[in-house]
């Protein structure tokens, strides 16, 4: 069952983000910026509060030191205790078990004596420190055998580490902010090449214009460019050649058929009722006109319909024997021009692409070669290993040859060399033998036969077309080539066809 077409065509679901990247971007910078403005946050918190806690702590120690080692609690107990309340927001207290208790604090504050101290007056403990109702609380036991309590007030510090709180969060906010302009920043610079891409791809898809855009820098966003007018470019080729194409074959397609309907107009008025009859020379002749016109045009349509295949679908890959090709190939060239012979010698030879496409370009470059030979002369061909991944196919003509100015634009469409432009041909020929060799992944080239040949007092120099295919030696079954035996085959009008697997012509050099 066939799947409706709206399902083939159907787009793919959408994997990324409807979020757009400038703001993927600049997401990626807030959120990394606030991870380290809060651990930096946290951090400098963590060393500051330590650092003050520790500070209350050594003003605690320090003061209990200085009161102990003045003597002042031995002479006088409540004087010096007093004198600590009154000198420094500290708060004291001094114990005599069972005895007295001599205490000092500043208005409104309560010594906590808890479990802690009450065990450094039990003798539990030496010492005890701790943090109770916002007070550091220090409780020693002295020689003798009272307990000094000594408290001080954490309001200050809590109001030190209140204020860092708050000028940690403004400054961490700043900073995400920054990080949030930056990021747009960066991304609306670095995101603009993309930008220009996206306004150049619309600008294809709505006005075909396929203008390059400017390349700036060498990173990756500029590589990405110069492959987007890469592509432009070929776009634009492809559409020149297109445009080439469809200009040339309607001029190419008018001729035959505005002769084709003159000569029918004209047969049709020759056979009216009254009308004067033509000679039987001259009906003859406009009817092989009309047959040969209507060849024409077949041959020039099925050539475009072959260029048109080669340019939208890549070849059929299979095993092709080179050798069958050509014998194939050969066997209808001769059914035309048996007033010539064929000079073949070739050696088994694997081409893996497509054995129609190959076979269509070896008849094209066979029928060249016919057409151009003087009759009773011969066309010599030969297919040679010239190294151990590529094989030369060399079809060699007597005919007047081809202006060495003309040698590169012959394989272009529609162009017939300066000898050929009175005889019947489309001009597509040696296009279309191109367009498969390049598709092979081979070359080809055009050389004299015989440089400064004259025939009959005409310069007739040949005209030999040099194929180079990759592949590998031997025919199909044989991959390596080794046990594969000459063949030989004759033909009425063939001088000699056979598989040599010793010889082969110079090296390939291309022109």
């Amino acid at each position: 069952m066939r799947r409706p077409t709206s399902a083939l065509f159907s787009p793919l679901r959408a994997t990324s983000s409807s979020v757009s990247l400038r703001w993927r971007v600049m997401l990626l910078a807030m959120s990394m910026v606030a991870m380290v403005v809060v651990l930096m946050a946290v951090a400098s918190y963590l060393l500051v509060s330590t650092a003050l806690y520790r500070d209350v702590d050594k003003q605690l120690n320090d003061r209990a030191n200085l009161l102990i080692g003045s003597g002042l609690l031995s002479v006088d107990p409540r004087r010096a205790i007093e004198g600590t309340a009154y000198s420094a927001d500290v708060n004291a207290k001094l114990i005599f078990p069972g005895l007295i208790t001599f205490s000092a604090t500043q208005q409104g504050q309560i010594i906590p004596y808890g479990a802690p101290e009450q065990a450094v007056t039990r003798g539990e403990l030496e010492q005890s420190l701790r943090t109770v109702n916002h007070q550091r609380v220090l409780a020693l036991r002295l020689d003798n055998g009272s307990t000094l309590i000594m408290a001080k007030s954490l309001d200050p510090t809590d109001t030190v580490l209140r204020r860092l709180g708050w000028v940690l969060l403004i400054v961490g906010g700043v900073g995400v902010a920054v990080a949030a302009a930056a990021g747009a920043v960066v991304a609306g610079t670095g995101l603009r090449p993309v930008a220009r891409l996206t306004d150049a791809a619309e600008r294809v898809a709505r006005t075909d214009d396929l203008r390059p855009i400017a390349v700036t820098g060498s990173d990756e966003l500029a590589r990405l460019t110069i492959s987007f007018n890469t592509m432009l470019r070929a776009l634009a080729e492809s559409r020149d050649r297109q445009a080439r194409l469809v200009t040339d074959a309607g001029h190419e397609l008018r001729t035959p058929l505005t002769s084709l309907r003159t000569n029918t107009e004209l047969l049709m008025a020759a056979m009216q009722p009254g009308a004067p009859r033509l000679p039987d020379e001259e009906m003859e002749a406009l009817q092989l006109d009309v047959i040969a016109q209507i060849e024409e045009l077949s041959t020039l349509v099925g050539d475009l319909v072959d260029l048109a295949r080669g340019d939208g679908a890549d070849i059929v890959h299979e095993p092709v024997d080179l050798v069958e090709v050509v014998e194939g190939t050969l066997e209808r060239v001769r059914r035309r021009r048996n007033d010539i012979e064929f000079d073949v010698v070739m050696q088994p030879w694997q081409v893996y692409g497509d054995a129609a496409g190959l076979s269509r370009a070896v008849l094209n470059l066979l029928d060249n070669a016919a057409k151009w030979s003087p009759s009773g002369t011969t066309v010599s061909v030969r297919l040679a290993q010239v190294d151990a991944a590529h094989a030369e196919l060399v079809i060699s003509d007597r005919g007047p040859g081809i202006p060495p100015a003309e040698r590169d634009l012959v394989f272009e469409r529609f162009y017939r060399a300066t000898p050929a432009r009175g005889m019947p041909g489309s001009g597509l020929g040696l296009a279309i033998v191109k367009q498969v060799v390049l598709k092979h992944g081979g070359a080809i080239k055009v050389e004299e036969t015989e440089p400064g040949a004259v025939v009959d007092g005409s310069p007739a120099p040949g005209t030999s077309m040099h194929v180079l295919l990759p592949g590998r030696p031997g025919p199909i079954g044989h991959p390596d080539g080794g046990g594969a035996a000459g063949r030989r085959k004759s033909a009425p009008n063939a001088r000699e066809i056979s598989v040599d697997s010793q010889s082969a012509p110079a090296a390939w050099h291309p022109s």
